[in-house]
């Protein structure tokens, strides 16, 4: 990716899972302060705007190395979507149906299984998920039950029978709960059926989001673990559905696209 608009900027790929949206930058462009610049690149009103901004960075044994900064400036080891965000982007520069990234979560590899003008879908490897016990918080309007799972990142996932407007007040009550020192991502789901599921995700750094594709993973991986839904699960959101598959490591099935491209002007 180069700059085409002058010297004075630093040029960007856009891109959106499932209405998850990033910008995907060479760092090698910016060597100020990442998180003042992100937050201003992010910015719905007077930036670009994104839910993120991933960072590329040449890596010895992947085809790239992507840095996750949130919204909010804060750093982030994964996202799922902004990985398959990447992969889009480095497959519409090169003939290639293979990307490994390196994530701050280890290596992910994004498997091309269609494409068709600006969206390409892929299948990630998301690794070995890390499921707890079910855990009960404290929040303002009473106790809350969860299952708190790793995707290499944190989430913490409540079921419920159906997903209330206000859903948002609890989660993100929870995601600033002093139990998750870190903060942590929340999923609210209700069960559909066997095999599709409704979630809503409120992630750390961001707030709402419209998918999240360690959140889908979260999701099912906690919807199977406690024998409320069976491999695959369909995870229905507002952006859009994403398919979860789990066995030993978690495989995630969905689409990104390529929005825009362009430069941001340095002051």
């Amino acid at each position: 990716m180069t700059a085409e608009f002058g010297s004075a900027g630093v040029s960007f790929v856009k891109a959106s899972a499932c209405g998850n949206d990033f910008l995907i930058i060479e760092g090698e462009q910016f060597s100020g302060n990442l998180a003042e610049f992100t937050r201003r690149l992010c910015d719905r009103r007077k930036g670009v705007g994104a839910d993120g901004v991933e960072w590329l960075y040449p890596a010895k044994d992947a085809d790239v190395e992507a840095r996750l900064i949130n919204a909010d400036g804060s750093p982030a080891e994964i996202s799922g979507n902004g990985t398959r965000c990447v992969a889009a982007s480095m497959a519409s520069q090169h003939n290639k149906e293979r990307f490994v990234i390196r994530t701050g979560a280890g290596l992910k590899t994004c498997n091309l299984t269609s494409h068709s003008g600006n969206v390409y879908e892929f299948e990630t490897s998301m690794g070995v998920p890390v499921v707890e016990e079910e855990l009960s918080l404290v929040l303002n309007r009473g106790v809350v039950r969860g299952i708190p799972v790793s995707m290499g990142n944190p989430h913490y996932v409540v079921f419920v029978d159906e997903i209330l407007p206000d859903w948002m007040l609890e989660a993100s009550e929870i995601g600033h709960h002093p139990h998750f020192k870190q903060g942590v991502n929340v999923e609210v789901v209700a069960i559909e059926d066997a095999n599709n599921i409704d979630v809503r995700f409120f992630e750390r750094g961001v707030g709402e989001t419209l998918s999240s594709g360690t959140g889908s993973c979260a999701s099912a991986v906690a919807a199977i673990s406690t024998q409320l839904a069976g491999s695959p699960i369909q995870v229905r959101a507002l952006g859009g559905v994403q398919t979860v598959r789990w066995d030993h490591e978690v495989l995630l099935r969905g689409p990104a696209e390529i929005i825009c491209q362009g430069e941001i002007l340095l002051q």
